[in-house]
């Protein structure tokens, strides 16, 4: 009785400050500054009496997201001299992503011994992923034409900042040089299947370079599963003790991810401020609901096909979610989601696949986003593309969009290369660059979501999805 008081004051008090805010914002109502902050802080402190009550890691999380935001409005020199709890958050995070990888997949393949299956399911993933990737990209094209968000932009007041210097491989340079412009698409993708593959397994961990540690766990896993019963089980048995001491090493660090993820959310309003929305707006509206019909057309009628128990479900990767959107980084949120389809009910081997290959074919938020940014530089810059032309950068990007990092706006590297080979004007991207960390909140947790949702179509498809063991967990 008393929680359900607790989350009645919270919610008369959260709508309290939602009224106020709007009526500042549009001028209806003279609100002075000092009774916005006044109330957002008493606010603060209702919600922190109700996590408290609740006791709950969720809870805490989403508390502390709020207060960052209000940290970020009222002291944002404070807020920005956080960052090092975010980066620091995340850093310990990336520690767990190699051994994880390794164990988890060795274990999968080898303990199983059923060569077979790990085929059927790198097919079976590849297909649903480019599937589900190029309708982001379609959902980007049309959600940018709707809307022509970049037509009528003045590009002189929007902010400009320094874009980020791809990292270019001079050898691959000088042979393209010698190449017909022709063939060029062909080298570059042969390249990136190229880049797949560990020179060193060390480095790539250390590099967290996911897809080359799941490409060296997969051929690992199946060596030893081909190695006899002798000399295999130790390995075996070692993978598996590493790999349960992994998830446990994860909820031992997820106690800190309040105050990471409040630290992330201080340092993005802080830094960033309010009066740069105003310029780009339309822009951030047309990619969030561009992000919530891609799950609304794509994702739900996926999940009510398979009979997925949605509530169950958004309860199982609300906390995934959450540390994605705030640290803007799917990496950050890959250990807590391994963890949480693995107790939704899919097999670890399934789980330990699926999911970390998805960081790299299946970044359906940032495909999206690619597609629509890149149509909004030239809106913005006045230029005319037909449908023709349009498509052509789609199908450039469901290329180049393959193997982006995890990592916080990586994306705008394939978005300049894109702009750059199809002659769009850089220093729009540069413009935009101040409100990538906003719309990378909303891609990047679209990218949990979608191979979160993958782990259980794969599941089903395999016959190996166990509901059982929620409901029993439950119990």
């Amino acid at each position: 009785m008393k929680q359900n008081r607790i989350g009645l004051i919270t919610f008369i008090l959260i709508t309290l400050a939602i009224l106020l805010g709007v009526s500042k914002e549009f001028n209806i109502l003279p609100v002075p500054d000092n009774l916005m902050m006044v109330t957002r802080w008493i606010l603060g402190l209702e919600l922190v009496v109700y996590a408290i009550m609740k006791k709950n890691l969720t809870t805490w999380i989403l508390v502390c997201m709020v207060l960052g935001v209000f940290v970020g409005i009222d002291y944002p020199h404070v807020a920005v001299a956080l960052q090092p709890l975010s980066k620091g958050f995340i850093k310990l995070v990336k520690t767990i992503v190699g051994p994880i990888l390794f164990a988890t997949l060795v274990y999968g393949i080898a303990g199983h011994s059923d060569l077979k299956q790990v085929g059927r399911m790198a097919w079976k993933s590849m297909l649903y992923f480019y599937c589900a990737t190029t309708i982001a990209l379609f959902i980007g094209l049309a959600a940018i034409n709707i809307s022509q968000a970049g037509v009528g932009v003045n590009i002189q007041n929007m902010p400009h900042n320094e874009l980020p210097k791809p990292v270019k491989d001079l050898a691959d340079e000088s042979i393209l040089q010698t190449l017909p412009d022709n063939v060029h698409w062909l080298y570059k993708t042969l390249a990136f299947f190229r880049n797949i593959f560990p020179e060193n397994i060390a480095k790539s961990i250390y590099d967290a370079q996911i897809l080359q540690i799941v490409i060296f766990s997969v051929i690992f896993g199946v060596g030893l599963a081909m190695v006899d019963e002798k000399k295999r089980k130790p390995m075996v048995d070692f993978c598996e003790s590493l790999s349960e001491t992994m998830f446990k090493f994860t909820n031992v660090i997820m106690y800190f991810a309040p105050i990471g993820v409040g630290a992330a959310m201080a340092y993005t309003v802080g830094h960033m401020g309010v009066d740069i929305l105003m310029h780009l707006f339309m822009l951030v509206a047309t990619l969030y609901a561009a992000l919530i019909a891609f799950i609304l057309i794509v994702l739900l009628p996926i999940a009510l096909y398979i009979k997925l128990p949605i509530g169950k479900f958004i309860n199982a990767i609300k906390e995934p979610v959450s540390i994605a959107f705030a640290t803007t980084s799917s990496d950050a949120a890959l250990p807590k989601a391994m963890s949480a389809m693995e107790k939704f009910g899919v097999p670890r081997k399934i789980v330990s696949f699926v999911i970390p290959t998805g960081y790299s074919f299946n970044l359906d938020g940032t495909t999206l986003y690619l597609s629509l940014a890149s149509i909004f530089v030239a809106q913005a810059a006045g230029m005319h593309l037909s449908f023709g032309d349009q498509l052509l950068i789609v199908f450039t990007l469901m290329i180049t969009s393959k193997g982006v990092a995890a990592i916080p706006r990586a994306s705008l590297i394939i978005l300049i290369a894109t702009a750059d080979q199809f002659g769009l004007p850089t220093f729009i991207i540069a413009a935009i660059l101040g409100i990538d960390e906003l719309m990378d909140m909303g891609r990047t947790s679209l990218n949990v979501i979608g191979n979160c949702l993958a782990t259980v179509v794969i599941a089903k498809w395999e016959g190996e999805y166990n509901p059982d063991q929620l409901e029993t967990q439950e119990v």
